[in-house]
């Protein structure tokens, strides 16, 4: 027989409870009638309740949507099984407007008989989510400028030819009134070759400077401003500790004003846009994981992106409007990007929340 393990002594002095607090997965212990017994500081984060409030209450009166947790905790009370569910979307009733996103996993108490106890394990899986679609984003969009810049090569060259024949036949021309035709062919053919540089992106590397970045947001709240309709509200939430980062002013004013016209265009004649500033710490940005990063915010009360546009909204010549191009939010992305950021939105009827995500450089 094996000699039992002794705990180490410095283990000891530690108060369970305290042990559970400090994990970062949430840890709620239910009785024979799913009454709350304990949950750690996690679960009360993820379910927003405090333990006083939940303590001796039946679980799903903190529900307002559980998509049938309910039924499978009572089905493993009953039957003393583990389940476990990925990704399930649960509703509180303390914030009954935004779903969390969670990996729920029962697993068995032991030595309690069924009928007795059970022990929910829950972790947020936005996090998880979240860095697969930008990584899967971030791929996509390298094949995407490639495929832009060989189409615009191809735009161009004929382009050139189109304009140099009607500035030849224009000086061999008579009658002054037909050269009115051949100055709207030079002029449709420089808009056209304009609409391809700027599907091809900024071609210079960023020109960084330490800036605040609500120099930008200021710079653009001033703009949009001027380009409202009086029927609609700009509005401004700042976070005053947000420090200061190595920029390229220029660049992050056109990438944070082509997001902020977008939801302009959005709420149309009456709306609210709000821009909001925020420090996010130890966020993974792809594959690299930063200390901390500048969430920038444009939310509007608009109707919403469209769900056939959602999966290539940040891709060229994806536009949900009759008389848009598809370059604004392809050329933000691909500003950001160039910081070693990224864009990302949620988006819902009466709340659309596109956030630029801003690696902050220590500056000394």
């Amino acid at each position: 027989m094996a000699p039992e393990r002794e705990s180490p002594a410095w283990l000891t002095h530690y108060d369970p409870a305290e042990l559970l607090d400090a994990l970062s997965t949430g840890i709620v212990l239910l009785d024979g009638q799913l009454c709350a017994i304990y949950a750690n500081v996690a679960a009360q984060d993820l379910l927003a309740f405090s333990l006083n409030q939940a303590r001796g209450r039946p679980f799903t009166d903190f529900l307002h949507e559980a998509n049938g947790l309910p039924a499978i905790l009572r089905r493993a009370l009953q039957t003393g099984e583990a389940f476990a569910d990925r990704e399930l979307t649960i509703r509180t009733i303390g914030v009954p407007g935004v779903g969390a996103l969670l990996d729920v996993h029962d697993p068995p108490l032991p030595g309690s008989p069924p009928g007795h106890s059970l022990a929910l394990e829950l972790a947020h899986a936005a996090q998880r989510h979240r860095i697969s679609r930008e990584n899967d984003l971030l791929a996509r969009l390298d094949g995407s400028r490639l495929m832009v810049r060989q189409l615009a090569h191809e735009i161009k060259n004929p382009l050139g030819g189109l304009r140099g024949a009607a500035q030849l036949l224009e000086r061999e021309l008579q009658d002054g009134n037909l050269k009115e035709y051949t100055t709207v062919i030079i002029r449709e053919a420089d808009r056209l070759a304009a609409l391809v540089d700027s599907m091809n992106g900024p071609t210079r590397v960023p020109n960084k400077e330490t800036i605040n970045v609500h120099e930008v947001c200021e710079h653009v709240y001033h703009l949009l401003r001027a380009e409202a309709p009086p029927g609609v509200a700009i509005e401004r939430d700042y976070d005053p500790s947000l420090p200061n980062t190595r920029l390229d002013r220029h660049q992050m004013i056109q990438a944070l004003l082509n997001v902020a016209r977008n939801a302009l265009q959005a709420v149309g004649e009456r709306g609210r846009i709000v821009l909001r500033t925020r420090v996010l710490t130890n966020v993974s940005i792809g594959t690299a994981r930063h200390r901390l990063v500048a969430s920038v915010q444009v939310e509007d009360d608009g109707p919403g992106v469209p769900e056939h546009l959602r999966a290539s909204i940040f891709y060229p010549l994806v536009t949900g409007r009759s008389n848009g191009t598809g370059l604004g939010l392809a050329v933000a992305q691909d500003l950001v990007t160039r910081h070693g950021g990224i864009i990302e939105f949620e988006s819902e009827p009466g709340r659309t929340v596109f956030t630029l995500l801003l690696p902050i450089e220590e500056t000394a």
